[in-house]
């Protein structure tokens, strides 16, 4: 796919939800577009796509944005003989993707794939950049083996890479916790329940990152230190420091849990730095008080959406499916709705207000 076919088809997902916005009854969505990027963008859901990086879904990355998708999820893993983080779904050691590298709009959709996170991310920058309206974009990152920072690949050394080539579409930690009128909050959890997320027109063209512990990491019975919290303790010590501006990574808690799931942490002092939880939309569903989550402003990513009962098709339900879904979990509290509906970009286009 060429950049001008790009565009258009991003013109066409943009009319596409103007219209579904201003009026699909189906929707149950009053607001019309410049109501709901008027909205803070914890107030509102979104549309994302799980394993975003797998050429098998996408042959680009850019495609994966084209649909105007609200998430992507990339998996990453520390490989410490190269110092390279590499982009896959289960090779350490290798890059298994469709990021490209790109310096121009012209090569979001050309040349060889398999490229380390710094070329995905230098990806989303170049189509963010040429896309100035769309978004906010969240970034999902599966550290599949968590941190290695005694080796030399700690959230420090991620956020210089964040830096580096995301470069200001980032928005960062710091840039939460600063309050309009000058001087900035305590913590994470103090700026979000204080309602100090911009709204969504306010972040268009930007992306937020966050990164859950990966699958190998949890399943490691050695590995006693996960990525939520040496990521959490990451921010704390950066705001104790005065560098909260160096951070780039919210850290999140993985897996539903009813009440207040950061209670399960230990360490009293890390829990005001999560203000994003992710975990199962059915375990979510079953149980759990997800409206404690909006009430806060907290973000929230629902996985799995297709399980819900009645469990759908989780690659190609049918849009009517996939809309319903979508609308019923943006009921239950979700900010983010995330299954492999890669098919659908009039349902990856879709921002719903939230509860």
């Amino acid at each position: 796919m060429n950049f001008r076919l790009a565009t258009a088809r991003s013109a066409v997902v943009g009319a596409v939800l103007a219209a579904a916005l201003l009026g699909s009854t189906q929707l149950g969505a009053a607001a019309d577009a410049g109501t709901v990027g008027e909205r803070p963008f914890a107030g509102t859901t979104g549309v994302g796509l799980h394993n975003t990086y797998d050429p098998g879904a996408f042959g680009y990355l850019a495609q994966a944005l084209d649909t105007g998708t609200a998430m992507i999820e990339l998996d990453v893993w520390t490989d410490t003989v190269t110092k390279e983080w590499k982009v896959s779904h289960s090779n350490p050691l290798g890059n298994g993707n469709n990021c490209v590298d790109a310096a121009t709009p012209a090569q979001l959709y050309g040349g060889g794939a398999n490229k380390n996170l710094e070329s995905c991310l230098d990806d989303v920058r170049v189509w963010l950049a040429a896309h100035p309206t769309a978004g906010p974009l969240t970034i999902k990152l599966e550290l599949k083996g968590g941190y290695a920072a005694n080796l030399g690949m700690g959230p420090a050394q991620l956020d210089a890479l964040i830096a580096a080539h995301l470069g200001a579409a980032a928005f960062r930690p710091a840039d939460l916790l600063a309050r309009p009128g000058g001087g900035s909050y305590a913590t994470l959890d103090d700026a979000a329940r204080a309602g100090n997320w911009p709204s969504r027109a306010a972040l268009a063209g930007r992306a937020l990152v966050y990164a859950i512990p990966g699958t190998v990491e949890e399943g490691n019975p050695f590995d006693t230190l996960h990525t939520d919290v040496e990521e959490a303790r990451h921010l704390r010590d950066l705001a104790a420091a005065g560098r909260i501006g160096d951070a780039r990574v919210f850290p999140a808690v993985h897996g539903a849990a009813a009440g207040d799931p950061r209670g399960a942490y230990p360490d009293a002092t890390i829990r005001p730095w999560f203000v994003v939880f992710d975990g199962d939309a059915a375990a979510y569903l079953n149980g759990v008080d997800t409206a404690w989550y909006d009430q806060r402003h907290y973000l929230l990513t629902m996985t799995d959406a297709q399980n819900v009962a009645p469990a759908i098709s989780g690659t190609d339900p049918t849009a009517e499916q996939a809309r319903a879904r979508a609308v019923q979990l943006a009921g239950a509290h979700a900010s983010l709705v995330s299954a492999d509906w890669r098919h659908l970009p009039e349902v990856q286009s879709l921002v719903l207000p939230r509860g």
